[in-house]
């Protein structure tokens, strides 16, 4: 099936929203060749890693459920993500069984994770969802207000048994897990949701701790997603999800072959001063195939512009219809 430069550009958007009032925005969106939608939390729920009381006692499975098939109607093959991680962050507190806490899942066999994981996933696919942007496979051993509270350990070896259990696990249950922000991120002095910081760890320390995205990419993992910051060893330029220099690592050195996720292209530390068009082009052509943005009525300006672009030659259009076959294939459970 051939399609256009119009519907690439949507297809290649993973808009996010923070509540389940999404419908007017997405159906459009899907309508002209949207293929994904994020379920996420608000900054609120996200800083202190928990859903707040007002959505536990009022989002319930079937409200969950009754939102995603409102949107499958128009787009029956659909990316419907989550933020649902082992340790950190669990958008579906509430609604489904919760992962064992860290204590537990470092005490448990691989095999006995991987069963637990794959529960929770397949709970999941029951109430819509098809993909988990988890697990977190940064191995933080200094300072990181970003990912504190969100991570599996400080032991490299430690934490790649607990990611590929995690891979395993909830791919054996049809969710794709989406590995977690490539190259890794050590020491950060700051969020860089919030300021434009960088990595400034080496880069033989960048790749040693790097063993869990290794394991990852051993154990499947259908997606990873770049981080939100330059890693300044690597590309002092860019961040990580803007930078073909570490894109072309994950696919070289790391040998990854599956989809490529962007971090959040709004924040600080990824744009950089540049606009969001110019951010999304430039994550497009270092090589990401899904960027996460911010959800909202810009989602369908953004998607016209990176169709300009295409058509300028400011983006390759073969690059873009590669993205976007991509994650075309991934809705199609490919």
């Amino acid at each position: 099936m051939t399609h256009t430069l119009d519907q690439d550009a949507r297809a290649i958007l993973l808009p996010a929203f923070d509540n389940l009032d999404f419908a007017d925005v997405m159906e459009p969106f899907l309508e002209k060749g949207g293929r994904s939608v994020l379920i996420g939390e608000t900054r609120a729920e996200y800083v202190a890693r928990n859903m707040s009381q007002n959505r536990l006692s009022t989002e319930t499975p079937e409200i969950f459920r009754a939102a995603v098939d409102r949107l499958r109607a128009r787009c029956p093959e659909l990316i419907v993500a989550v933020d649902q991680e082992l340790g950190g962050i669990q958008r579906l507190q509430g609604l489904v069984p919760a992962f064992p806490d860290l204590e537990n899942a470092w005490a448990l066999s691989e095999e006995v994770l991987a069963e637990r994981c794959r529960q929770v996933a397949a709970a999941a696919r029951e109430i819509g969802v098809t993909m988990f942007l988890a697990p977190i496979a940064d191995v933080v051993d200094g300072r990181n207000p970003w990912l504190h509270n969100r991570t599996m350990g400080t032991d490299a070896e430690t934490v790649a048994r607990l990611v590929s259990a995690f891979v395993k696990g909830v791919q054996h249950a049809g969710i794709t897990a989406v590995t977690k922000h490539f190259p890794g991120f050590d020491d950060l002095e700051a969020d860089p949701a919030l300021f434009d910081v960088s990595l400034r760890t080496t880069r033989d320390r960048v790749l040693g701790n790097a063993l869990p995205f290794r394991a990852a990419i051993e154990a499947g993992t259908k997606a990873v997603m770049t981080g939100p910051a330059p890693v300044a060893d690597l590309d002092a330029q860019n961040a990580a999800s803007t930078s073909a220099t570490v894109i072309a690592l994950l696919r070289g050195d790391f040998g990854f072959k599956g989809l490529v996720v962007s971090d959040d292209l709004d924040a600080p530390a990824t744009m950089r001063d540049a606009s969001l068009l110019d951010t999304a082009i430039a994550s497009l052509n270092a090589g990401a195939d899904l960027l996460l943005v911010g959800g909202g009525p810009h989602i369908d300006g953004l998607s016209d512009g990176i169709a300009a672009a295409a058509q300028t030659g400011r983006l390759s259009t073969e690059r873009l219809a590669d993205a976007a076959r991509r994650v075309r294939e991934n809705a199609a459970g490919r």
